[in-house]
């Protein structure tokens, strides 16, 4: 299974199933499965770049070699099916197991597919896709709408215990902010004086990105990241302010947390995470503000108007209801095992 789904792996593992793992030579992903008691496989991978670089001179036979390492391992491991969850990495190994007669199932979370995905789709025998504005723009016969498995965790949470865990009282409402972006901890922070007079602030900012000067401020949290308190912070808040990566808005969705989107600018990315906010704005589940419209004022009657307005779009998150997605792609993978 390259780049398995690590929540729908613990399901396949759960039924029985046999996993391995495939990706680079050395995946920040590789501790986190081996801790799960799944072999972990590296094989050579290159990006692929719709920009010019040197790299891409030599990344092709990275890739090249990448394809042969695959399908030499695909032939000793004998999968009955091989599940991708996009990245560069996996262009070699879906294509390999389309040469081995392997089925290939690959997920794409973001609106549009990213070029990983695209030169895998020909190669694959089912596409899951997370917005029902995807399904549309793929192989008819291929799509298949399924959502994003989230961490199931996360549906667990104390109110009451996040709020001890960060020394809130229970008198103002906490508002989330979350996704590590330097831009969003920016323009959070710039405003800080004025949330704090309405609101209690927990910030996850980010690996270096804590503010010293802002440590002991009445009614603020930062921490860089937050593990098994997680979802006791997220039961907690009232409110919540991400990026618009598509496995985050995807919990925040499940957990029916009124939030804003701050998408990536489409200047430092190819703009998916805006698609992705504009999708969730127009299914009444988010408010978006994209960066370049952001002032002080602007970002502060946006988060008051989302309070304000916060039993709406909760309601719209829980009447879409919660899709199983972990299930469904388990259910998939095993059809296309028995096949």
């Amino acid at each position: 299974m390259p780049k398995t789904d690590y929540f729908t792996g613990k399901n396949i593992k759960a039924a029985g199933y046999q996993i391995s793992y495939i990706g680079s030579y050395e995946g920040i992903e590789r501790k986190l499965i081996e801790e799960m008691g799944i072999p972990y496989y590296g094989i050579s991978s290159g990006k692929l770049r719709r920009y010019f670089d040197p790299k891409n001179f030599s990344d092709p036979f990275r890739v090249l070699k990448g394809f042969h390492e695959a399908k030499k391992l695909l032939k000793k491991l004998k999968p009955d099916v091989v599940f991708s969850k996009g990245g560069f990495v996996t262009v070699p190994v879906v294509i390999a197991a389309k040469r081995c007669k392997i089925p290939a199932i690959i997920h794409e979370s973001d609106m549009t597919p990213g070029l990983a995905n695209k030169l895998c789709i020909p190669s694959a025998v089912k596409v899951c896709c997370n917005f029902p504005e995807t399904v549309s723009s793929l192989p008819a016969d291929k799509a298949v709408l399924t959502g994003t498995p989230i961490r199931q965790e996360l549906l667990s949470g104390n109110a009451d215990a996040g709020r001890k865990f960060c020394g809130f009282t229970a008198d103002k409402p906490v508002i989330m902010v979350i996704g590590g972006a330097a831009s969003v901890n920016d323009n959070v922070r710039k405003i800080l004086p004025e949330l704090l007079k309405d609101f209690q602030v927990v910030h996850l900012c980010g690996k270096g990105k804590t503010d010293e000067s802002l440590k002991g401020t009445t009614g603020y949290v930062q921490y860089e990241y937050i593990q098994d308190e997680l979802p006791d912070l997220f039961a907690m808040a009232d409110v919540v302010i991400s990026r618009a990566g598509a496995n985050a808005i995807c919990e925040i969705r499940e957990l029916h947390k009124p939030n804003l989107l701050i998408p990536l600018s489409a200047k430092a990315s190819r703009g998916d995470q805006i698609l992705n906010a504009r999708s969730f704005e127009r299914q009444g589940f988010s408010m978006v503000l994209e960066e370049e419209e952001i002032t002080e004022t602007k970002l502060l009657d946006t988060i008051h108007q989302l309070y304000t307005d916060r039993q709406k779009y909760t309601e719209a998150m829980a009447g879409n209801g919660r899709v199983d997605s972990i299930s469904k792609i388990t259910e998939l993978i095993e059809e296309c095992a028995r096949s």
